[in-house]
């Protein structure tokens, strides 16, 4: 019943409740908010300049050589000749994801990637615990790929001038060294041409990628020669354990076909080009990757790879006895390699600036300088956070820390897609997953199956690293979100965070 002596006013201008905490954890982001929002930052607004053929060489950039010229090593002595199948394995799991991605993109062209689409679908605490995933994927990727570079940076240099970069100074601690100089350089070199705005830096990648294909083509045409069917004879050595380890660790290596629709903000034409992009690059990268394992393992028996980061390499100098054609390839893989760390941590630079815009991680990260049109202390700031990370940290460790960061990413997309299938079934799809919910569910198992192939020490820091991000969001995001101070201003309730200080 009304209080009929209660003053007029006070029956008309009560504040609706305030939603619990239950209701904050779930608020989801429009998805017309999303797309309107898209390329505005603090201070500016990022250029569209990116067609099809850019934003495929960005995930082809970003995909193609982690796992040959880097990871090879690391994954042959855990599936023996069957690493071939592992990277089918791991290539048929993303694809699965890719397909996901190649929807959400085009539905939902923004620049937060898989952060934007669960923001979308499954509300703002998933949302963080993705996006937390993807700095993990990029950030660390990053620096596991620069690692590998300086590996190649010392084959180039003993194959010309005959001198190294000493152990103490190419090497992290725990591997023999002090601190990993090349994968330091590297990461600033990527972080110069960042600067200088998303097209110059589309160009540069181009060029590298054209590099990275051709060495490969190479490598196979002087590979095959060496080939001997009896490294063949024992298949599966390991077992399918084996393979399904291999595999875990080789998925950080498809890592990059999801960079693309890190660019949605910059696409010309996000809607159309961003899922063509995304399954064009998957489809190049996985035929390469599949031929030049198996080139490799023909030419050099599994036991010997020794977790070499520099495997192709030496297995060039072995087939041909001539130190040049080594030397080539260390050169080739030298420019090759640093176009994926240019991408990669394009798309890291992109997430956070997704996640700054919508108040979950500091404003720094959105300011967008007027003249590049790119977010440039955003770059600054991650690009060394990753080289120092490059510098200290091995390469194994950093491998297996992308792959599940990834997977768990990868995982929530699968999810995402069937529930905007659900809640928003109106919605423009310029590509649409097959047989939905049928494959994403697979592309789901597929991830979590792949996940639980990864070692104990891995899951600990996968754990460490959540706990930390729930820390974080729970003290910073939680209130200073842009959807929470939205909530606050329509609920009534007193404004914390930065607008609360205005």
């Amino acid at each position: 019943m009304l209080d009929q002596g209660a003053p007029p006013q006070s029956r008309t201008t009560s504040a609706p409740p305030s939603p619990g905490v239950g209701a904050r954890l779930m608020r989801r982001k429009p998805v017309e908010r999303l797309v309107a929002e898209g390329g505005q930052g603090e201070g500016g607004t990022l250029r569209r300049s990116l067609g099809l053929w850019q934003l495929t060489m960005i995930s082809i950039g970003a995909t193609l050589g982690t796992g040959i010229f880097v990871v090879l090593g690391e994954a042959v002595p855990k599936a023996g000749p069957a690493v071939t199948l592992s990277f089918v394995i791991a290539g048929l799991t993303a694809l699965f994801s890719a397909l996901s991605y190649a929807e959400l993109a085009g539905t939902i062209p923004v620049s937060g990637s898989s952060y934007s689409y669960a923001y979308a679908t499954l509300g703002e605490l998933i949302a963080w615990i993705c996006g937390w995933c993807l700095v993990l994927e990029y950030g660390v990727s990053v620096a596991a790929v620069a690692v590998g570079w300086g590996e190649y940076l010392n084959e180039l240099l003993d194959g010309t001038i005959g001198v190294t970069i000493p152990d103490a100074l190419s090497a992290p601690p725990g591997d023999g060294g002090i601190f990993n100089l090349p994968a330091l350089i590297v990461v600033l070199l990527a972080m110069a041409f960042l600067l200088g705005g998303a097209k110059e830096s589309a160009r540069a990648n181009t060029i590298m990628v054209c590099v990275k294909i051709a060495a490969l083509v190479l490598f196979c045409a002087i590979g095959i020669q060496g080939f001997r069917s009896g490294n063949y004879e024992h298949f599966m050595p390991l077992g399918m354990a084996g393979v399904s380890a291999a595999g875990a660790t080789l998925f950080f290596s498809y890592i990059g076909f999801d960079a693309a629709s890190t660019a949605g903000e910059e696409a010309k034409n996000a809607q159309r080009d961003l899922p063509r992009a995304i399954m064009l690059s998957l489809v190049i990268v996985t035929a390469l990757y599949v031929v030049v394992a198996a080139v490799a393992v023909g030419a050099k028996p599994w036991q010997r790879f020794n977790d070499s980061e520099a495997a192709l390499a030496a297995i060039m100098k072995d087939v041909t006895g001539q130190t040049f054609w080594g030397t080539l390839l260390a050169a080739c893989a030298v420019i090759a390699i640093a176009s994926v760390v240019l991408t990669v941590l394009y798309g890291q630079t992109r997430i956070l600036f997704a996640m700054s815009r919508d108040g979950l991680v500091p404003k720094v990260f959105a300011r967008v300088d007027p003249k590049s049109g790119s977010p440039r202390a955003n770059t600054v700031i991650v690009s060394l956070f990753c080289g120092v990370l490059a510098a200290a940290i091995p390469l194994g460790q950093l491998a297996d820390a992308t792959s599940i960061g990834t997977l768990f990413a990868f995982a929530l997309v699968n999810v995402a897609v069937v529930v905007l299938r659900r809640t928003r079934p109106e919605m423009r799809r310029t590509f649409r997953v097959p047989l939905s919910p049928v494959l994403p569910a697979i592309g789901f198992a597929l991830c979590v199956w792949m996940m639980g192939s990864l070692s104990a020490v891995t899951w600990v820091v996968f754990g460490v690293w959540m706990a930390v991000g729930l820390v974080f969001y729970f003290s910073y995001g939680y209130r200073r979100s842009r959807m929470a101070t939205a909530t606050a201003e329509t609920s009534g309730e007193p404004l914390e965070g930065p607008r609360a200080e205005k």
